[in-house]
């Protein structure tokens, strides 16, 4: 008897996260992304929250919480219950942000737990259609030519648009000066009026002009043309070895958040970016799918912390 006793408690303890996963969710999700409305981390963020809401049964919310290069949205993330009811969309700052502040109110490993990474958005180089240069690699040869003589915007001090054009700096042994806005679009505006000499953006927000032929496109920092943009040569097509940045989008949650809630989170994300629809909307706005596991996440994480730590201590950037 007390054996069978001891069986059905231990089965019982061994499906209860199985149960709640199954019985989740129960009521609305909250989804935190620490970046205004119409950027690439909202409209990723949009694009996969409107999927889950369709998937999940219960409508899957967008809360903008922009500020302090991410760190808002997160710290808000890390606070809240771990009951499968908050997560939060973040991008490649994320993983900056360890070593651009000396402290954060969150501890990245023990407050946050990895859910699955969205994918990756290689980002795009533009110059002014009235620029002496019509390609990454001439451009390099002015600027060696001509050190400080050209200035390139970014979306923000440690934005990856920042910490990747001092990563082609470096590789290119070149001296460009860095001009911080607030956000993409008053950097993209400064740069069509010739304020600025170069931009690099995620895909997203130069496709478009672009194509438009608002400012000229010379070259993307991957490993691979994007399909969407085929005319467009990489930068390591152009000499520039080992020059490959991306932004990216993924979700987290609060440490402590069951895992079979974790799991099934990660699960869906994935069978979402799979799907033909959502894959030729990634396409379009230059971005890889992925739709990994936790672990998988998590790896990817570690690896882009060490990879701009180094590029952060290299340029000697801090926000603090």
């Amino acid at each position: 008897m007390q054996r069978r006793h001891f069986t059905a408690a231990l089965a019982a303890t061994v499906a209860a996260p199985l149960v709640r996963a199954q019985a989740w969710p129960a009521r609305p999700i909250k989804v935190l992304v620490g970046y205004p409305p119409g950027g690439f981390t909202d409209v990723t963020a949009r694009l996969i929250c409107d999927k889950l809401t369709q998937r999940l049964g219960q409508p899957v919310i967008v809360d903008n919480k922009p500020g302090a290069n991410g760190i808002v949205a997160v710290d808000m993330l890390s606070k809240a219950a771990p009951d499968g009811q908050t997560f939060a969309v973040v991008i490649a700052a994320h993983a900056a942000n360890t070593s651009l502040y000396k402290k954060l109110p969150y501890d990245p490993k023990k407050d946050l737990v990895a859910v699955s990474l969205i994918g990756q958005s290689p980002l795009l180089a533009a110059v002014n259609n009235d620029a002496p240069y019509k390609s990454a690699k001439e451009l390099i040869a002015f600027a060696k030519a001509n050190p400080g003589k050209i200035s390139y915007g970014s979306s923000g001090n440690g934005s990856a648009v920042h910490l990747s054009t001092e990563l082609l700096k470096s590789l290119t042994g070149t001296h460009m000066v860095h001009i911080p806005y607030r956000g993409s679009a008053a950097a993209l505006t400064d740069l069509m009026g010739g304020q600025t000499h170069l931009f690099m953006d995620a895909a997203q927000g130069l496709i478009g002009p672009g194509k438009a032929g608002k400012v000229r496109l010379i070259g993307v920092a991957s490993e691979k043309r994007l399909p969407v943009l085929p005319e467009v040569p990489t930068f390591v097509e152009q000499g520039v070895k080992g020059f490959v940045a991306s932004t990216w989008a993924g979700v987290l949650a609060p440490a402590g958040t069951p895992a079979a809630i974790v799991k099934r989170m990660a699960d869906e994300i994935a069978a979402i970016v799979r799907t033909d629809e959502v894959r030729a909307r990634l396409d379009a706005m230059g971005t890889i799918p992925a739709g990994t596991t936790p672990a998988e996440f998590q790896a990817f994480i570690d690896a882009e912390t060490a990879k701009w730590g180094k590029v952060i201590r290299d340029a000697k950037v801090s926000l603090d």
